[in-house]
């Protein structure tokens, strides 16, 4: 396991403020009140490991498949329906969403191979994630991948609790599946907008992981 570099800052500052609260509750706590000062390092070494968790990058044996759609991002699939897309295409797809809990891994991966056609960002909202309405309405990041002609769509999603999408993507990069597109931080959501006769292979409430599981073929 590694930790992505967009958590390097973020840890450096945890670890700083976990030392200084330790240190003073040490000094000033821990002889009149052993277990306030006990409690204390215990919820700040417990926030501080989430945190480092947060930004983990597992080692895995990433799918690399010619006709596969891998999925972008660990979760949980709440959604498989066909809707009418509302950004670059103008034809029905099929969605699949998944849902990223704080407890999942973060980092988002390109599900397919091929040409960054498109790659937009869009302010908006912080609704929920799983809200039917913050795939239109909340701050998000959007790119079109184009593969022997043929076209999907992602969408990072911010949610709740989710402040800031990092994505690493312009129109006219050659990418490679399975590489990295970018970061979400906190709970947060990926939707795919899929061509209407790609073969799903997940159904509601699978459980994929980003850069292993494939989530449809064409």
């Amino acid at each position: 396991m590694t930790i992505h570099k967009e958590g390097y800052k973020t840890i450096a500052i945890a670890t700083t403020v976990f030392a200084i609260i330790n240190l003073v509750s040490f000094y000033f706590i821990s002889a009149g009140m052993p277990l306030v000062s006990l409690l204390l390092f215990i919820l700040t070494l417990g926030l501080l490991l989430f945190l480092i968790s947060f930004f983990r990058i597992p080692n895995r044996q990433l799918t690399i498949q010619e006709n596969a759609i891998v999925a972008p991002a660990d979760g949980k699939v709440v959604v498989i329906e066909e809707v009418q897309a509302d950004e670059y295409f103008n034809d029905r797809r099929i969605q699949v969403s998944i849902f990223m809990s704080p407890l999942n891994v973060h980092v988002n991966r390109n599900p397919i191979s091929g040409e960054v056609m498109y790659s937009q960002y869009h302010k908006g909202k912080y609704l929920v994630a799983w809200h039917p309405k913050s795939s239109t309405e909340n701050e998000r990041h959007s790119v079109v991948y184009r593969k022997d002609g043929r076209e999907i769509l992602v969408k990072q999603i911010a949610g709740a609790l989710a402040k800031r999408i990092v994505n690493y993507l312009k129109a006219g990069q050659t990418v490679k599946q399975t590489d990295e597109m970018g970061f979400i931080k906190l709970g947060s959501r990926v939707d795919l907008l899929l061509p209407l006769d790609a073969k799903i292979h997940v159904k509601l409430g699978d459980k994929p992981q980003g850069g292993v599981t494939v989530i449809a073929s064409w």
